[in-house]
């Protein structure tokens, strides 16, 4: 039982979206039901099978939109004991803003023909995408106005390790979102305590933006840089070499934030230390530690070599439990995630990241935010509690952002189409 257990809980269930999972039980039943796979190409059953298997889905996507909405109702009137949705997924968090789930399953079905296929059920990764089609949805007719858009940076806005170069296509996509008066913030993980190097990570956006001729100097201003998660602040300055120039923390960090002390920083960073040094050692890594003054991980001895996922999984999860039974990790804020090829361990999260851009621009609600990042899931993957921050979109690369990208201006410029 117990051996069974670490392969259930250590390799899967961190690696699970309840709500996704919940909606993709709940769709599985009208596939089975309502599927042909025993049908031939050209048998006339085919077409009533796909018009009855979309009512049903429709249908299905409508209630669990209910649901979400009776959820918001328990929540604001402080009675969340009593969200049906709630009991049903005890894990589900905070939603900002309801979600047209109905709406965002037929625009969906429309460029992924769901409700036609025979032997594929609805996938995880379909049911993630309707969640962001009706995300940017709601926040783009009823429920806006939309203010601030921040973004990861790794996977997000570029391939694992690469820069933000001249020709990348979400480029213009930030620009045309600044022209239109929103702010932007790229809450990255990549820790640097001067702004050269994140003009090396991100020259071409600074570049576009600095000679955009749709910005004005106004909306130039409106971006900023947080990196670390939520431990440096750089804004865009025309002035500088860098393009970039640094903020006081005084500025704009939370005042949960201020009750910090180097001493319990440094010494979290020493258990961390220690925990990663331990896996090092257990699993015969070739991994050197990286200690910076927030943070610090393991990175591979030899530039090019490859971590198992499974190894990288492993030593987040064994620091995040580690932390976790500590002192001061019960006390400060900490994020433990896989970085693809490296695990690191930073001082704060995402979710004061995200809060502190709220705050610099203005104390802009979480409803009124929107987070673009690619790592969702329960632990090792530093977008997760962005979600307690403001609304959230979940991208599996940087295509897939220029395609949020491009459905945000498509809705933002001529709103949700008339229902089909």
């Amino acid at each position: 039982m117990t051996t069974r257990y670490r392969v259930e809980y250590a390799l899967k269930a961190h690696r699970r979206d309840a709500l996704i999972e919940f909606i993709k039980g709940l769709l599985a039943v009208p596939f089975v039901l309502h599927s042909q796979p025993t049908a031939v190409a050209g048998d006339v059953s085919l077409p009533n099978m796909a018009i009855e298997a979309r009512r049903r889905y429709r249908e299905i996507m409508k209630d669990v939109e209910e649901l979400i909405n009776d959820h918001i109702n328990n929540e604001r009137a402080g009675t969340p004991e009593r969200s049906k949705l709630r009991f049903l997924v005890p894990s589900v968090g905070t939603f900002f803003t309801p979600l047209f789930l109905e709406a965002a399953f037929v625009a969906q079905d429309s460029r992924r023909a769901i409700s036609c296929r025979r032997f594929v059920a609805p996938s995880f990764n379909d049911i993630r995408l309707i969640l962001n089609t009706a995300q940017i949805m709601s926040l783009t007719t009823q429920n806006g106005p939309l203010r601030l858009v921040t973004f990861d940076g790794d996977v997000t806005l570029y391939d694992d390790g690469h820069c933000l170069s001249p020709h990348n296509p979400v480029i213009p996509r930030i620009i045309h979102l600044m022209s239109k008066g929103l702010c932007i913030g790229i809450v990255t993980a990549a820790g640097y305590t001067d702004s050269a190097r994140y003009k090396e990570r991100l020259y071409g956006l600074l570049e576009a933006i600095n000679a955009s001729p749709l910005l004005t100097d106004a909306q130039r201003k409106n971006l900023i840089i947080l990196g670390g998660e939520s431990s440096y602040l750089f804004k865009f300055d025309a002035t500088s070499d860098t393009l970039l120039s640094g903020v006081s923390r005084d500025v704009w960090a939370l005042d949960e934030m201020r009750l910090w002390t180097e001493e319990d920083i440094q010494k979290l960073l020493d258990i961390a230390e220690t925990a990663l040094l331990e896996s090092v050692s257990t699993m015969s890594l070739k991994a050197t530690v990286l200690r910076k003054p927030r943070a610090v991980g393991i990175v591979p001895i030899v530039a090019g070599a490859k971590f198992e996922r499974e190894q990288l999984e492993e030593a987040v999860l064994a620091v995040q439990k580690t932390l976790e039974l500590s002192e001061v990790g019960r006390r400060l804020p900490f994020c433990a995630f896989n970085g693809g090829n490296d695990v690191f361990v930073d001082i704060g999260d995402k979710r004061l990241g995200v809060l502190c851009c709220q705050r610099f621009f203005g104390e802009i609600k979480g409803s009124e935010t929107l987070h673009i990042g690619d790592q969702f899931l329960s632990a090792g993957h530093n977008d997760f509690k962005a979600r307690m921050a403001g609304t959230t979109v979940w991208v599996a690369n940087p295509a897939e952002t220029v395609s949020s990208l491009d459905e945000l201006h498509d809705l933002l410029e001529n709103g949700m189409a008339a229902d089909s």
